[in-house]
Formats: C-alpha cells, structure tokens, sequence
C-alpha cells in the first residue's frame, strides 16, 4: 500500500501532517482512549504526536503497513487514526488497529474507517486482516462484527494494561473473500435491551451484578447444582459478569440478571448457552435467592428466555437437573418443557463421585 488519501462511507483517510498535532494531543491524551492503548507514550504531548508524525508514521509506511488519519471529509479534521501493522509479508496478513477522538464518537466513524481501510488492503494483496481487541471493549467488537470481522477465540495474556499486568485478547479476522459484512450474530441484543412481563425482568448481566451473583452461586443448594459442585471465586464471578458482553457477542452464552420487575433488585441468574448451532440446539440453566423462591419467578424466567430464543432461530432447548432437585423440574414442566429421560453419571459429583441428570426439552413448535 502507498500513502495516498482514500475516501468512502463517510470518511477521509489520509497521511498524517503536522496540523493533526494538537487533535492528537487531545484523543491520545484522553483517559478512555489510553485505557486501550496503553503502549502510548504517558504523557502524550505536542512532540510526541510529531515525532508520530514524522518518524512513527513514515516507519510504518515503510515496514508494509499503514498510518492514516482519519479525517472529516467536510473540513479535513482529525477525527481519530486507523493503520495496519504487517504480521506476515509471506503469507499476506497484517493486523488493524484504530482509535477515535471523543468529538467524534457515536458516529460510525471507526465502523467506516475500518470498512473502507479494510477494502483497500485486500485490494492491495493482503490475505487476512485481524482485529484485537480487549476482552472489555465491547464497542470495538461491536465494530468488529459490523465490518465483517468473525470471532476466532481469545489470546491468552497478548496484551498488557498500563501497570504491566497481561490481558487476554480475543481475535477477530476477515478473510480477502469473506462477505463484506456484518457478521449475522447468533445471539442478538435483547429487544430495548431487556425482557419481562411486568412481574420479573431480565437484562444482561453487568460488572454491578457481582456481589448478587457471588452471593447466589456460593449458596449450597446453588452449588451442588453447579458444574463442578464447586463454590466459585469471588474473582471468577466478578471476570464472568465482567466479560459476560463479549461473550454474548462472540454467541458463546446470553448471560442474564432476573430482576424483580417492582423493585428492579436482582433475584437470581440465568443463562443460555449455545452449545450446538449447527443443530440449533441450546441448553437452559437458572436459579433464585432464597428471598425470591416460591412466588413463580423461575418459571417466568423460563417462559421469557424460551420464547425469546424460539424468536431469534433456536430450534430446541433442553435443560437438565438432578434427580433429587424436584422444584427445579417442577419449573421446567409449568414452563412447557417435557421429561426425557435420565443420563446416568452425567455430571461430575463430590469426591469423584457421578451425579445422575434428568433431562428436559422443549422444540420451538412445542405448544406453549
């Protein structure tokens, strides 16, 4: 690729030069961008953004790559800075990288810039393009998807943050002959971002959720009925709620808070998994604080998560207890799920010990 300027969707990509400096100054300095980027110089002044400029750029340039502002067509602005860095040059790969100035987000400017950038490097010779991104930046796998990137699976400790500490990353490529995009997500948002039926409500669930959900898994009857029967971490409850966005992207899990639709308190979890997307299949699990049983909560619970999952193209769901957890089974069948049998020493149980599960299903053409 050569350093000329490209326009498309919306936006100007062109080489940097010494007027971007003080818009520079103000995107790399801004908090929330460093927070991502934590390979920037700190603190990021008027000669760092020069020496970008007239050393940073030029070397990528050089070494096969990209930098580019990204510019307001209109009045040439910087509006925020896209590049490639050259992976493999044998086997055609380079990775994209972008960041966006506070002024101007919330206008697709990083989706278009990435679009149009990516359509230039295949069109110039390259293979496969990935897409890093921090396990936490929800918006930039947002973009990811929306530019045709596909989830590929996370990089154990690729990263670091500020402090030294190493983050996962997970990656997202485009192929030169993959469909344009967007990439068709196998578990959409919620519609207005939540289900209920005026008496429970279930959202997504969020960092805030931890105490609640710690609280709820490390209950003894919750964690007999875990996989192991294990008392979770505090630590691990609080990655899981931390990351249960991206996982939802990636179509891993639709992790979910039940709230008491009144009071808007948590009173349980529950979560879909997408275990056979080939088949259509997903599996079902829930459970309640103990303030909360007994009022037909999870039962509801079932019946929003179920027909919500019918709507977005699941063909089955299935759901499995213990033997002993007769409540639990009692839920599924109010909620149209039909017995189906018994998996013997299904589950791993205390001490090396089997657990039995009984299974229950329900198929999107069942009655409900």
């Amino acid at each position: 690729m050569t350093p000329e300027t490209i326009e498309g969707y919306g936006v100007r990509l062109r080489p940097c030069h010494l007027g971007d400096v003080p818009d520079m100054v103000a995107g790399c300095g801004d908090p929330e961008i460093r927070r991502f980027m934590p390979q920037l110089p700190d603190p990021y002044d008027a000669d760092a953004a020069r020496w970008w400029i007239t050393e940073g750029a030029p070397a990528a340039w050089a070494a096969g790559g990209a930098a580019y502002t990204i510019a307001d067509p209109a009045s040439d602005r910087l509006l925020g800075s896209i590049g490639l860095t050259r992976l493999s040059a044998e086997r055609a790969i380079c990775e994209i990288g972008y960041w966006v100035g506070r002024w101007a987000q919330g206008r697709g400017v990083a989706t278009a810039a990435t679009r149009l950038l990516s359509e230039r490097a295949f069109a110039a010779g390259t293979a496969r393009l990935e897409l890093l991104t921090r396990a936490d930046n929800v918006a930039s796998q947002h973009i990811a998807l929306a530019c045709g990137y596909r989830h590929e699976g996370v990089r154990r400790a690729a990263g670091a943050d500020g402090d030294g500490r190493r983050q996962d990353l997970i990656a997202w490529a485009r192929l030169a002959d993959d469909p344009p995009g967007p990439v068709a997500r196998l578990l959409p948002d919620l519609p207005d971002g939540r289900l209920t039926d005026g008496v429970v409500t279930l959202r997504p669930v969020e960092p805030a959720d931890t105490d609640a959900l710690y609280r709820l898994h490390t209950l003894p009857e919750v964690v007999a009925n875990r996989v192991p029967p294990v008392s979770p971490e505090r630590a691990a409850l609080a990655r899981r709620c931390r990351l249960a966005a991206s996982r939802w992207l990636a179509g891993e899990a639709a992790d979910l808070a039940i709230l008491d639709a009144a009071t808007g308190v948590v009173v349980g979890g529950c979560a879909l998994f997408y275990d056979e997307p080939a088949t259509g299949q997903a599996m079902l699990g829930y459970s309640l604080l103990p303030e909360a049983r007994g009022r037909g909560l999870a039962a509801r619970t079932v019946r929003l998560v179920s027909a919500w999952a019918f709507g977005i193209g699941v063909a089955r769901l299935w759901a499995g207890t213990r033997p002993d957890n007769i409540a639990s089974q009692r839920v599924l069948e109010r909620a149209g799920f039909r017995r189906e049998g018994l998996l013997r020493g299904r589950l791993p149980g205390p001490e090396g010990t089997r657990v039995d599960s009984v299974v229950y299903g329900r198929l999107s053409t069942d009655e409900s």
